[in-house]
């Protein structure tokens, strides 16, 4: 272990001069995460693309190739991405400073390696601007330091999402990593259908975009910011948007309206200062939420529930000390 392990709950983020770091491993993730894509079957709302919080990092959970299954992680505590194969086969990538062409490379060089040979769309997705992977030979920073800052925010917010997600007895998504926006997500569905999605996401085609929001949500998130906008934010943001939600009365004080992006905002300092920062982000979500579905009408009563305790013949069984 090359790390440090975790001491605060809510760590302090390294906002002021992590966005090099954030960079290269948003296009990083990529590379990973398009290999998800090609080789996984495509579940609704591209819930079979996504990366997902792990004791180590981010990853993949399993992706079938031919009768065998691979999974890759990014392991942020050690500096390395790691690939595991169900027939026993291993290999390593380094994380460190290099150019998204030389990871692209590698990656796919581990994956012959380990008798997996894989292809896959190289252009990056939802950036602007974007070039080919093998393309983008400029050297990339990364500070260990700050991938590990992201990874224990991750760990804490991935924890909190869980618990809020377990208010909701209707469709809901998984807390899952999106790799193309770069934040952590869950999704919840009225059951209704959803005006079609005007699309125009940079890189991302239309059809998906309109198939993602097929239908009514509110979703919540946690976005670690970029060199343009480096304030860490939690959002929350209903499709298609109530009238009226704008001016919804929210919780907690420090929560706000992004008008450019149609979303509520609290910023991730807000739990810093809180004297209970899981209450003050819970607050958040669930306000948010309250505000979009009771505007959009939709039957709360049924689609809510109280936070369960979980099966009462578990509790009452024996259990090992």
């Amino acid at each position: 272990m090359t790390g440090d392990q975790p001491t605060d709950p809510w760590p302090e983020l390294p906002t002021d001069a992590w966005a090099e770091t954030l960079e290269a491993l948003h296009l990083w993730t990529q590379v990973v995460g398009k290999i998800r894509l090609g080789y996984s079957p495509w579940i609704n709302h591209s819930w079979g693309v996504p990366l997902y919080v792990s004791t180590r990092g981010l990853r993949t959970s399993m992706i079938p190739y031919g009768g065998d299954m691979v999974e890759l992680e990014f392991n942020l505590a050690d500096d390395r991405l790691t690939i595991h194969t169900t027939a026993g086969r291993q290999q390593a990538v380094e994380l460190r400073p290099r150019s998204v062409a030389d990871f692209y490379t590698a990656v796919l060089d581990a994956m012959a390696a380990v008798d997996m040979p894989v292809t896959l769309n190289p252009m990056p997705t939802e950036i602007p601007d974007a070039i080919p992977f093998y393309e983008d030979t400029d050297p990339r920073a990364y500070d260990p330091s700050h991938s590990r800052a992201l990874w224990r925010a991750l760990l804490q917010v991935d924890r909190v999402m869980t618990r809020f997600r377990a208010d909701f007895q209707g469709k809901a998504s998984p807390v899952h990593f999106f790799w193309g926006s770069f934040d952590l997500a869950t999704t919840r569905f009225s059951g209704r259908t959803a005006p079609p999605h005007p699309g125009g996401i940079p890189n991302f085609p239309d059809d998906v975009a309109r198939e993602a929001y097929s239908h009514e949500v509110t979703s919540a998130g946690f976005w670690p910011g970029n060199r343009e906008s480096p304030e860490p934010i939690f959002y929350s943001y209903a499709y298609p948007t109530p009238d009226g939600f704008s001016a919804s009365s929210i919780e907690p004080a420090e929560a706000f309206w992004l008008d450019e992006l149609g979303e509520f905002a609290l910023p991730y300092t807000a739990l810093l200062s809180a004297d209970d920062p899981d209450a003050t982000l819970l607050s958040f979500f669930a306000s948010t939420h309250a505000a979009a579905a009771d505007l959009a009408d939709w039957d709360r009563a049924a689609l809510e529930c109280a936070r369960p305790e979980g099966p009462t013949w578990w509790h009452d069984r024996p259990h090992r000390p």
